[in-house]
C-alpha cells in the first residue's frame, strides 16, 4: 500500500479453494487484509492461531471476522446462548489477531420487533467485546426480519450508545433496496466501523438469491459505487475498502486470477474516487491494427478474403511470419505462427481439423502509449515480455483475460509499429470505401465475461454498455459493448449464460472484425460480383424483416439479393453483411451506421449463427 492509498481488504468468501488457498491468492494479488468468513475457518485443518500466524507471514491483517448471526432482540434464554456463543467467537478472534466482528441483523423467528431491546442487547455484546479489546460492527441485511436498511441499523446503534459498537455498511444491502446513500453522510465517521463493497447487475428477483449468486466486483455491474463509497468517505470513514462478493462463478474459479481481478476492481474504484493509484487513461483514437493468428492453410483463405474486401498485401514483418494487409488507413496483420487450438473454455476443439484461426491481438491508437502502459501495470496488468529485433519498435502489450494481446500504439511516431515491416510496394487504396475498424467481437470464456469487461474498463478506459441477451441456436448468449468516449474503439464481448458443454456444432467460439463502410449495399454488390465468400442469409429473414419494418420494396429487394442484414433503433439504422467462416471461428463483417445508431445488430446474431452452421454442415 503506497502513501495516500487506502487499505484494501477482501472477504475469503469471494474466492474459491481452501482457506489456505484463499489467503495465498489474496496476498499475491497485493491485498493488505482479509475478512475471515467463518465457514472457511471451520473447514480448515489449521487452528485459528495457525491461520493468524499464516496471515502475518503473508503480510495480511485480519480485518474482520464474520458473520455472527441472529443475535439481537431475542428472549432472555436465547440471549444467554448468544452471549455464550459470542464469547467463544471472541476466543477465536483473539487467536486470529482480529478485533472486529460483524453482527448481521437478525432473521430469527424468535426475534421481536423492538429497537429498544435490540439496542440493549447489542450494548451488552459491545460491553463484552470492549472488555477484550474488541469491537462490534452491526450490519443491516437487505432481507433482515425487522432491520433491513442502514438507516434503521444506525438508529439502533445510536440508541445503544456504546463506543465499541458501530455500523458496517455493505453496498449491496444498501443499493439493492434502492437506499439513498446520501444519508450516510449524517453518520459520524467514528461510528462507521467497516465498509464492504460489491457490485451487481440490475435483476428483478428475490434479494437473498440476488445477493448469494449474482454479486460482482466493483465496475462489473450496474451499481453506482463511486457515489456510495464517496459518501462513506465524506462521512469520515478511514477503515479498509473491503470486497464481499458472493458469486457462483468466482467461487469455482482459480483463486489467483480471481484475486487479481478483485484487486483491479478496487483500484478502478479508487481511481474514480480520486486516489493516486493510476494515471488517467489516455484518449484513444481508433485501432492501429488487429492481428489474426492462423495456420498456413487458413491464412491463405483469410488473405484471399481480405483481397476481396479491397485489402492489399503491403508489408512483411522483418523477423516474424506476419503479413500486413491494408485498405486505405485500415490495417490487419496475419500471423502464421499457428495458435494452440482451444475453445474459449479451454477444451480441445472437435472442429480443429477445419484449420485454426483466432484474433490474437488488438492495437489501439493511444494519445500516450507509455502512459497507457503505466496505467495497465497500475491496474494489475503487467507488460508482456516480447522479443524484438534491433530495427523493430518497442511496443508495449498486456494480456486480456481471454489471452488476446492488447498493444498501445502511436502510428504517427517515427519508430512506430509500421517500422517493423518491409514494404512490398503494393498500393493500399481502398476500393470498397472501408473507413476503419468499427468494432472487434470476442467470445469470452464462461468464467471471464465480467472479468473481461472490467479489464477493458480499467486498463483502456472504455465504458460498458448495457448487457443484452438473446436466444441463439445453441443456447442463450449475452453481449456487452465496451467503447471509449469518442466511439472510436468498440469491443463487443460475447459469452454464454451457462457453461457450454460439448454440444456446439461446427462453430464454438466465433470472433470477428467488423469494418466500417461508407455504403454496405454498394460493397455487397461488388463482393457478389467478385465471387467473394459472402454468408448467405435465408429468405425467411427478409420476409420477417418486411413484416417488422415495412421497408421500401426496392431496398428490401437489394438487401435480399446481396444477403445484407438490417436493424433499426430510435436513433438510426444499421446495415451489415458477413463473410463465411475461415478456419474454425473467424469471419469478417462490413457495417454501415446511419444516423445515431450505436448498437451491433444483436437482433440478427441468431440468423448469422445459423447461417454459419449451415455453411459448416455443407462443407
Amino acid at each position: 500500500m503506497s502513501e495516500g492509498e487506502p487499505r484494501r481488504s477482501i472477504a475469503t468468501v469471494c474466492l474459491s479453494g481452501t482457506l489456505e488457498d484463499k489467503l495465498a491468492a489474496a496476498a499475491a494479488a497485493g491485498f493488505d487484509g482479509v475478512e475471515i468468513f467463518e465457514n472457511d475457518l471451520v473447514a480448515s485443518a489449521h487452528s485459528p492461531a495457525e491461520i493468524g500466524a499464516r496471515c502475518r507471514e503473508l503480510g495480511l491483517g485480519v480485518d474482520l471476522y464474520q458473520p455472527f448471526r441472529d443475535f439481537e432482540a431475542v428472549p432472555p434464554a436465547r440471549l444467554a446462548d448468544n452471549l455464550r456463543r459470542a464469547e467463544r467467537k471472541f476466543d477465536v478472534m483473539e487467536q486470529l489477531g482480529c478485533d472486529l466482528v460483524l453482527v448481521c441483523s437478525t432473521v430469527s423467528p424468535e426475534a421481536v420487533d423492538d429497537d429498544e431491546l435490540a439496542a440493549a442487547q447489542l450494548r451488552e455484546l459491545a460491553d463484552r467485546a470492549a472488555a477484550r479489546g474488541m469491537r462490534v460492527a452491526y450490519e443491516a441485511l437487505a432481507w433482515g426480519r425487522f432491520v433491513n436498511t442502514y438507516e434503521h441499523s444506525w438508529r439502533i446503534v445510536r440508541r445503544a450508545d456504546h463506543p465499541a459498537l458501530g455500523v458496517c455498511l455493505d453496498s449491496f444491502h444498501v443499493l439493492s433496496r434502492g437506499g439513498d446513500p446520501a444519508l450516510i453522510r449524517t453518520i459520524p465517521g467514528e461510528k462507521l466501523f467497516f465498509l464492504q463493497l460489491a457490485d451487481a447487475p440490475r435483476l428483478d428477483m428475490d434479494v437473498l438469491q440476488w445477493s448469494r449468486h449474482h454479486r460482482l466486483f466493483p465496475g462489473q455491474g450496474s451499481f453506482d459505487l463511486k457515489t456510495f463509497a464517496g459518501n462513506v468517505l465524506e462521512a469520515g470513514y478511514r477503515g479498509p475498502l473491503s470486497l464481499e462478493v458472493f458469486n457462483d462463478v468466482f467461487r469455482q474459479a482459480d483463486p489467483g486470477p480471481a484475486a487479481v481481478d478483485a484487486m483491479r476492481s478496487l483500484r478502478l474504484l479508487e481511481d474514480q474516487l480520486g486516489y493516486p493509484v493510476a494515471e488517467p487513461a489516455p484518449a484513444l483514437s481508433g485501432y492501429a491494427f488487429t492481428e489474426l493468428a492462423a495456420d498456413a492453410t487458413t491464412a491463405r483463405d483469410l488473405t484471399a478474403a481480405l483481397a476481396h474486401l479491397g485489402f492489399a498485401h503491403t508489408g512483411d514483418h522483418r523477423s516474424k511470419p506476419v503479413q500486413r494487409w491494408t485498405n486505405g488507413s485500415t490495417h490487419l496483420l496475419v500471423n502464421t505462427n499457428s495458435p494452440a487450438k482451444r475453445t474459449a473454455e479451454g477444451e480441445a476443439d472437435p472442429g480443429a481439423d477445419r484449420g485454426r484461426a483466432a484474433i490474437g491481438a488488438l492495437a489501439v491508437e493511444s494519445g500516450d502509449p507509455l502512459r497507457s502502459a503505466r496505467r495497465a501495470e497500475a491496474m494489475r496488468s503487467p507488460i508482456l515480455a516480447r522479443e524484438r529485433g534491433p530495427e523493430e519498435a518497442g511496443l508495449a502489450a498486456v494480456a486480456a483475460p481471454d489471452g488476446t494481446d492488447v498493444f498501445f500504439c502511436d502510428s504517427g511516431a517515427r519508430d512506430g509499429w509500421r517500422s517493423d515491416f518491409r514494404d512490398t510496394g503494393e498500393p493500399s487504396a481502398s476500393r470498397l470505401a472501408i473507413t476503419g475498424i468499427d468494432h472487434v467481437s470476442l467470445t469470452q470464456p464462461f468464467d471471464h465475461f465480467d472479468e473481461a469487461a472490467l479489464f477493458y474498463r480499467s486498463v483502456l478506459g472504455l465504458e460498458p454498455e448495457e448487457v443484452t441477451e438473446y436466444a441463439a441456436p445453441f443456447g442463450m448468449v449475452r453481449n456487452r459493448g465496451m467503447l471509449d468516449a469518442a466511439g472510436s474503439v468498440r469491443i463487443a464481448l460475447n459469452g454464454t449464460l451457462v457453461r457450454r458443454g460439448q454440444w456446439a456444432p461446427a462453430v464454438r467460439d466465433p470472433q470477428h472484425v467488423a469494418f466500417a463502410c461508407a455504403d454496405v449495399l454498394e460493397a455487397a454488390t461488388a463482393l457478389r460480383a467478385d465471387g467473394a465468400p459472402v454468408l448467405r442469409i435465408p429468405d425467411n429473414y427478409y420476409d420477417d424483416l418486411d413484416a417488422r419494418f415495412g421497408l421500401d420494396p426496392e431496398l428490401l429487394g437489394q438487401l435480399r439479393a446481396h444477403s445484407v442484414l438490417y436493424d433499426r433503433d430510435a436513433r438510426g439504422e444499421f446495415l451489415h453483411v458477413f463473410t463465411e467462416l475461415f478456419g474454425d471461428r473467424v469471419f469478417f463483417e462490413l457495417v454501415q451506421r446511419i444516423g445515431g445508431y450505436a448498437g451491433y445488430g444483436v437482433a440478427n446474431a441468431p440468423v448469422r449463427m445459423a447461417a454459419h452452421r449451415r455453411q459448416r454442415a455443407a462443407s
